[in-house]
């Protein structure tokens, strides 16, 4: 009988929670594995497409619950390879929130001031820029001008984005081709490659049990590089430590799937789910307006006409970020390109009797796709999704080969949240349908419910046993040496995007994993500089292959 395959640690996911711990556990000495669920793209294999088959239905994973969905990466760099790298800090109030519990939400040891030398940390490696004027796009020049029309300000975004390398092809969201976008794949990840961390792609994990020596042991399964829903083997890894950042969508399920085996998890795993708030509204814009109210040409007698030009969201409108105003009543507005597909699906016609997201209207006004305008609310909502009972493997069940599943997430949007959502879109609506510059209509929510691009708060951190799964180190609750770093620990939302926060987070909670680790018999240091990127993505990804032929 051969010895079963052991690791110091194991981390599941590769996103922002899982990178940043692979990188450090690995540069401190630990011997690092890393199971990730989707592919590994090297970046010339990201498409200028959404084709099935190209690299955007690869490397997203959308899963449909029952009043909420939710959008996600699914490969190498999760999270980052995906997302519009917009990195703005949390407002300072964010940290003091009650929501529905009553009291405060984030654990008494986290604040701003707290968390400010760790997000500095995290724009080190990345690095993070402010974009300026001269980064905007025609259609973050348009929300700004639209904004300051209404009496409203608004100001370009701090980003992850190379501007010397940066094309403004707006493609960001399937990839970056152009290694512009500062996605995990050009620092934390190759760096711990380089210190001996070994990434595993199309590896899924489904439970974690214990060891008869107190260790763990992670079963996973292999899947089909086409048709993830094709389970081609699996096997299991015993580690001293597991990192649980598989995303708020499925580090959940993996623990409820564990239960059996590990015994009781906390009350609050897959409970306290926060969606961010988030709403989208979609602008149908009057050229002619945007030419006379607001005195925006192109040079070439349009106007506007063009949001599919640029770098995705650089402007966003931050007024109602006052922690003088009542929780459930404060959101951001940010300038959002979505590119045709699921929004040209679920936006609505103006001025049509419902159902308005389909129709003779509506293939009318998608005729006019170059003159929407796409804007994103991020709120405060009352965390109300619930996980429930998880599927047979996996985080969802899978309906198509890639991309498309249906989880277990139950999610009733409660009269806070629904207050969020109404004083955004009336907002939204005032600012830009002033002097008929357009006609505006949020997405519908009757074709795949509320949905979300930043699930959070489905594990999270926080001092109250009852209503946080993790301790202030982001360690679970009665299952000392298993920990989690992703989106699913954040308490609740954050009114603006979330992935700096997500790895302000996990950079914290690396002291305290090597202490447990080095409690566990594991011979790690803690200290390592932060990730240069003087090791590619191509370096990474060749290192890795060589590695799995034995060279």
């Amino acid at each position: 009988m051969s010895a079963p395959e052991r690791t110091d640690v194991l981390v599941v996911g590769s996103g922002f929670g899982g990178a940043i711990a692979a990188y450090h556990l690995a540069a401190g000495g630990a011997e690092v594995v890393v199971l990730e669920r989707g592919p590994w793209l090297r970046s010339e294999e990201f498409d200028h497409d959404f084709r099935f088959g190209a690299s955007g239905t690869r490397i997203f994973d959308f899963v449909i619950g029952d009043g909420m969905s939710l959008l996600g990466g699914n490969c190498v760099g999760g999270g980052s390879v995906v997302y519009f790298a917009a990195m703005p800090r949390a407002p300072r109030f964010v940290f003091e929130r009650r929501g529905s519990i009553g009291r405060r939400m984030w654990p008494a040891a986290i604040d701003r001031d707290v968390l400010d030398p760790w997000y500095d940390r995290v724009a080190e490696s990345l690095p993070i820029s402010q974009l300026d004027w001269n980064d905007a796009t025609y259609a973050g020049g348009l929300w700004a001008a639209a904004c300051a029309h209404s009496g409203r300000t608004a100001n370009p975004v701090p980003a992850a984005i190379d501007r010397e390398l940066c094309t403004n092809c707006n493609w960001m969201m399937a990839g970056c081709r152009f290694d512009a976008k500062r996605s995990l794949l050009l620092n934390y990840l190759p760096a711990a490659v380089a210190h001996g961390a070994e990434i595993r792609p199309l590896h899924e994990v489904q439970h974690i049990s214990r060891t008869d020596d107190g260790h763990y042991r992670v079963a996973y399964n292999t899947v089909d590089d086409v048709d993830y829903r094709v389970v081609l083997d699996s096997g299991t890894i015993e580690a001293k430590i597991v990192v649980l950042a598989a995303g708020a969508g499925a580090t959940p399920v993996i623990l409820q799937r564990s239960e059996p085996h590990l015994g009781p998890m906390p009350h609050a795993v897959g409970r306290y789910f926060s969606g961010n708030g988030e709403r989208l509204n979609t602008a149908i814009l009057n050229e002619d307006k945007v030419s006379s109210v607001l005195g925006l040409s192109r040079g070439d007698g349009r106007a506007y006409a063009a949001n599919q030009i640029g770098k995705g969201p650089t402007v966003a409108s931050w007024d109602d970020l006052d922690p003088a105003k009542p929780e459930f009543e404060r959101f951001s507005l940010e300038q959002l390109y979505f590119p045709p597909g699921l929004g040209t699906i679920l936006a609505q016609a103006p001025d049509v009797a419902a159902p308005a997201w389909f129709g003779a209207e509506k293939k009318e006004i998608v005729k006019r796709w170059q003159s929407w305008l796409t804007i994103f609310t991020m709120s405060e909502d009352d965390n109300e999704g619930v996980f429930g009972p998880p599927p047979p493997t996996g985080n969802a069940a899978r309906y198509s080969q890639q991309m498309l599943g249906f989880g277990p997430l139950s999610y009733k949007p409660t009269k806070n949240t629904l207050r969020g959502w109404e004083l955004s879109d009336a907002e939204v609506k005032r600012v830009l349908e002033r002097d008929g510059l357009s006609r505006v209509l949020p997405w519908t929510n009757d074709v795949v419910g509320a949905y979300t691009v930043h699930p959070l708060a489905s594990c999270r951190i926080g001092d109250d046993p009852e209503t946080s799964a993790l301790d202030d180190r982001h360690e679970v609750r009665g299952h000392p040496g298993i920990f989690v770093t992703d989106g699913s620990a954040v308490p609740g939302a954050l009114l603006v995007n979330p992935a700096f926060t997500i790895a302000a987070l996990a950079e914290r909670a690396i002291p305290g994993i090597v202490r447990a680790a080095r409690e566990r018999g594991v011979d790690v240091r803690y200290g390592a500089p932060a990730p240069d990127g003087s090791v590619s993505a191509r370096d990474a990804s060749r290192k890795a292959a060589a590695r799995s032929a034995g060279g």
